[in-house]
């Protein structure tokens, strides 16, 4: 393994994303154990990998999990998705199945649970142990207002546990679960609560596991299920106030939809490289591959999504902890849209790769494993679909509240530099109320840069058209009948959570541009990138992205080649990989 440097489980340390990508090492370097031929042996016979564990563990990613306030490091989150993309871009069972899922569980601890419960999540996760969540049940899906598992009282005043969960990560490895429950028999939203089991408590003889499922990606996460019979625990293990389970879940939804799509970001990372190595050295036409014309434009394109998938989720990353109120709203856009270009961008570059794509050995191997892995973006823990049905019912109040101007949103939400205050648990909202303030925000940016349509027209053109669309938005949204706000909304309702989407991702990529003007790196304030991002967002539902205009394609090509030949992160900021650097230098 090469640089071993690990910061304290419960200290501070500076730059952490570069220290956990030393620490694992370059993923090409055959002497490496933690690198991609280990990876995909682990994948082969469906385990976890086991030494990428114990490194991750000798690193101590549970810390990054826990609050200061407990001992730990998460003080910002789009710091924690950058250390995530370091595992991701490796090993995205790693990312799951190691680190996030107890990410996922304690995030429901951090937002309702007491004192005591906080102090219990920040021991089991500062000590390297795993928390499962249970959410879902096969026969209900999204539908959580379904859940048949019972946490009922009993006589003497405990709970007592009845029914299954299953396809649950880490289920049988973890030391204990949040488990989405039923704690009245009586229907409505009121019916149900979370619970923080720890399995030691559970009598003998009163729980069991079910069958592991078996997954076409990530094929290392370990997914069970636990069935209870009669299986009492004292009432002290029900997670905020009896009947609010479902509000603390929508409410954790927030932090976990956002981060754990944009830690994503780093599989599309290690696809391009892998693509870039196969092209450069592979000859087609009497040339290398990669100088053919078409070639050169699906690359330039997958760079620009990332750019975009990037520059979305660290901004609603932010407004977790400098607008929560609004969070409501950005945490289903980004699942939503960044899912999508993710997946759409791997399918475009397995077409470059040919056979190579499916072929599981060899030195391109590591692709079949992510554009599988990868799909899990679009799906797990809450699917695209339900993430616009979260959208929908709120288009009516937002179009009276916000869309036609409202305050500015803060600086913080875009300047990368400034500090970030802790995360506010406690001020997330079920709800957003109709008022946020970033969709009104690409209007007015586009006013306060009245010359930008000049260097680049792809900005005014795109960005006054979405600014427009936001306009025609408000006057259809206003008068909405009620079916068009249910799960039976016509397609048309439906296209207009992707259109409000649209909004977002460019006021966001435009705040983004417009607040880092003062950024260290040229290329962040080079409005090149803004104009390729505003390029690519599909501003027509169900129709794909438009092709990059030429000097656009350039640009994007010539700033990932030399991401790759000097080993940077291909994301907007850049960072030093651990990988092998081409140039030689």
């Amino acid at each position: 393994m090469t640089g071993t440097t690990t910061p304290s489980a419960r200290g501070p340390f500076p730059h952490r994303a570069d220290a956990l990508e030393q620490h694992l090492g370059d993923p090409l370097d055959p002497g490496n154990p933690l690198g991609f031929p280990a990876v995909l042996a682990a994948d082969e016979r469906a385990d976890m990998f086991a030494d990428g564990e114990r490194a991750l563990d000798a690193y101590g990613l549970g810390a990054e999990f826990v609050p200061a306030r407990y001992g730990g490091r998460l003080t910002r989150l789009d710091e924690l998705i950058e250390i995530m993309r370091s595992v991701y871009r490796r090993d995205p069972c790693l990312g799951l199945g190691h680190g996030v899922s107890s990410f996922i569980a304690s995030v429901n601890i951090w937002t309702a649970g007491n004192e005591e419960q906080c102090r219990r999540m920040a021991d089991l996760l500062l000590s390297n142990r795993k928390v499962a969540v249970a959410y879902h049940e096969l026969a209900h899906g999204n539908d959580m207002v379904g859940t048949e598992f019972q946490a009922l009282p009993g006589t003497d005043g405990r709970l007592l546990l009845n029914g299954r969960k299953e396809v649950v990560t880490n289920i049988q490895r973890a030391d204990a679960v949040v488990m989405f429950a039923r704690t009245d028999r009586r229907p409505g939203s009121r019916s149900h609560s979370q619970i923080l089991v720890d399995k030691a408590r559970i009598p003998e003889g009163r729980m069991r596991y079910l069958p592991r499922f078996s997954t076409v990606g990530m094929r290392g996460v370990q997914l069970g299920g636990m069935e209870f019979h009669d299986c009492p625990l004292p009432a002290d293990v029900m997670v905020g106030p009896q009947g609010h389970g479902l509000e603390t879940a929508l409410k954790s939804f927030q932090v976990t939809r956002t981060t754990l799509v944009a830690m994503f970001t780093g599989i599309l990372d290690t696809a391009l490289r892998t693509c870039l190595r196969h092209l450069t050295s592979r000859r087609l036409y009497g040339r290398p591959a990669v100088e053919l014309p078409e070639v050169r434009s699906v690359l330039a394109a997958a760079h620009a999504d990332l750019l975009l998938c990037d520059a979305f989720s660290t901004v609603a990353a932010r407004a977790l902890h400098v607008v929560p109120a609004e969070t409501a709203i950005y945490s289903s856009a980004v699942k939503y849209v960044v899912s999508k270009v993710l997946m759409d961008a791997m399918h475009r570059l397995s077409t470059l790769l040919g056979a190579h794509f499916y072929i599981r050995e060899g030195e391109h191997a590591i692709f079949q494993k992510l554009l599988r892995d990868n799909q899990l973006a679009g799906f797990g823990h809450a699917a695209r679909a339900a993430c616009q049905m979260s959208l929908l019912p709120q288009l009516p109040l937002l179009a009276r509240r916000s869309w036609r101007g409202a305050e500015a949103p803060p600086e913080e939400l875009f300047r990368l530099g400034t500090d970030l205050p802790p995360v506010p648990f406690d001020r997330l909202k079920v709800s957003a109320g109709g008022r946020e303030r970033l969709s009104s925000s690409l209007a007015a940016g586009l006013a306060a840069e009245p010359g930008l349509g000049g260097v680049h027209p792809q900005i005014e053109q795109v960005g006054g058209h979405l600014a427009d669309d936001l306009r025609r938005l408000a006057d259809e949204c206003e008068r909405l009948p009620a079916a068009e706000l249910t799960v039976a909304a016509s397609s048309a309702g439906y296209d207009r959570t992707h259109r409000y989407a649209n909004v977002l991702v460019a006021a966001a990529c435009l705040g983004l541009w417009r607040g880092n003007q003062d950024h260290q790196d040229p290329f962040l304030r080079d409005p090149a990138w803004l104009a390729a991002v505003l390029s690519r967002i599909p501003v027509r539902p169900g129709s794909p992205p438009a092709r990059l205009p030429d000097n656009l394609e350039r640009l994007l090509f010539d700033e990932l080649m030399e991401r790759y030949e000097s080993a940077t992160s291909l994301g907007l900021v850049r960072r030093r990989l651990a990988d092998h650097n081409p140039r030689g230098n």
